[in-house]
């Protein structure tokens, strides 16, 4: 039976509030001042700091969805796609909707370019790419910070989630880039649909190299810049294990599991996660959920700069001569 919308919002709220309360009546020594940084200067600095740096996280993403369009010969304007992608944030991050912003971007761009099929690719093309980097750079974090691989449960759940994708990933490109199975989806709802979409960029791709080599940069520069990020937000709780290359091992298997449809925006899972990776590190429980809220809240809080492109909606020309 299929939930009202509004009633799938609410439970799902409910179960993001459950876990972290779980998470927070299982600390030892629960202090509810470790959720908040203490205010001053250096805090503040900080913030500012994660806060610029996920907005330029932004406008990397759109980079890579504009490198992705121009392999599937659809080049466009890098304004108007900046526009496309902060509205679609606004929707995913902000409005209490089942909407995704991806369905925005796909609906808005496609009534621009004419091109439904491709620009549909161009964003599932945009996603995988996204499975592909987080693992790649997950493996690269454990691999240059030998203590990082001495952790037990913390390090086996990292290794595991980067190679699993790795994995799923992989096979899912073998398949779908066979032009026997590849092409029949093409045309195809749900999932068939997605298969089909991985299955032209991919031969897009094949076609362009080069385009494809700009893909994967403007990916690995988007998730490192994330990583940055979630540095400084690590540095504004005073968090000091919380180091770069602590980050740059965790940080992406965070981003992996917190998609699962479980809770709303990832609530719950993602500080779950922080609990399990840092723990082991020397960071308490309460300012390892301390973490993740406030990246959520720096989130959010970028995404409300997409409110105008939202209301605003499609004006003007998309497409570059």
């Amino acid at each position: 039976m299929k939930l009202h919308p509004a009633v799938s919002i609410g439970l799902r709220v409910a179960i993001s509030v459950g876990m972290i309360v779980l998470l927070l009546w299982q600390a030892p020594e629960f202090d509810l001042s470790e959720l908040v940084p203490e205010p001053s200067s250096a805090t503040f600095a900080w913030l500012a700091v994660a806060g610029g740096l996920t907005l330029a996280g932004m406008v990397l993403a759109t980079l890579r969805w504009r490198q992705v369009l121009t392999a599937l010969e659809l080049p466009t304007e890098m304004r108007r796609l900046f526009s496309l992608t902060m509205a679609g944030q606004f929707v995913s991050n902000v409005l209490p909707t089942t909407i995704g912003g991806d369905v925005l971007r796909v609906s808005r761009l496609s009534k621009l370019t004419g091109r439904s099929p491709d620009t549909f690719a161009s964003v599932v093309l945009e996603r995988v790419t996204g499975w592909l980097v987080l693992p790649v750079i997950t493996l690269i974090g454990l691999a240059v910070n030998p203590g990082l691989r001495e952790l037990g449960t913390a390090t086996l759940v990292a290794a595991g989630v980067a190679l699993v994708t790795l994995s799923l990933l992989a096979g899912t490109l073998v398949a779908v880039s066979s032009q026997r199975f590849g092409t029949r989806f093409a045309v195809r709802d749900g999932w068939q649909r997605f298969a089909g979409a991985i299955h032209l960029g991919l031969a897009r791709m094949r076609a362009h190299p080069r385009a494809a080599f700009n893909v994967l940069a403007a990916g690995f520069a988007y998730q490192f810049v994330l990583v940055l990020s979630a540095v400084a937000a690590a540095r504004a709780l005073g968090l000091q294990p919380a180091g770069l290359t602590a980050l740059l091992a965790f940080f992406p298997a965070v981003l992996i599991v917190q998609v699962l449809p479980i809770g709303i925006s990832g609530l719950g899972i993602r500080e779950g996660a922080f609990v399990l990776f840092l723990g082991p590190l020397g960071v308490a429980t309460e300012e390892a959920i301390a973490l993740g809220l406030l990246l959520y809240l720096l989130n959010m809080v970028v995404s409300l700069l997409g409110a105008p492109a939202f209301a605003i909606g499609n004006r003007g020309s998309a497409v570059t001569a």
